[in-house]
């Protein structure tokens, strides 16, 4: 059994999660990343994906995250997000509305720059509605 370590997971709505658990996997903008007790010292922004929770009791939980940053310690990972909700709390038409807002953003992007950051997160999006609601 993997030793245990202090996760919270945060929102400006309301704490999330604040408990012992096992391992998180968190959607990090260069890639997902496994945290368990003792890692390394790292802060990485979040993109939009499902963070997975493994509880002490051995229980797996999953939320949705759009955006915000972790700061990893050896003794405990906080995950502050834009915006989280349980996966099994979801709402399809916040998820639709959330894409057609970024499909609008692209659309009107005045610079290529801009586009180029629109189109990444609608792609994150949609990868997201694609793991998480059945068709």
């Amino acid at each position: 059994m993997a030793e245990a370590f202090q996760f919270e997971l945060v929102s400006p709505e309301r704490l999330l999660v604040s408990e012992q658990v096992e391992s998180v996997v968190i959607p990090g903008a260069e890639g997902e990343m496994t945290v368990m007790a003792h890692h390394a010292p790292v802060m990485t922004t979040i993109k939009p994906g499902v963070v997975t929770v493994k509880t002490a009791a051995g229980k797996e939980e999953r939320y949705v995250v759009f955006g915000g940053f972790a700061d990893i310690v050896p003794a405990g990972c906080t995950l502050l997000a834009e915006s989280a909700v349980a996966v099994g709390d979801i709402d399809r038409a916040d998820l639709a509305r959330r894409i057609q807002e970024a499909r609008e953003d692209a659309a009107d992007a005045k610079d290529d720059q801009t586009r180029t950051k629109a189109e990444q997160f609608l792609s994150q999006l949609t990868t997201l509605e694609g793991a998480i609601l059945p068709a």
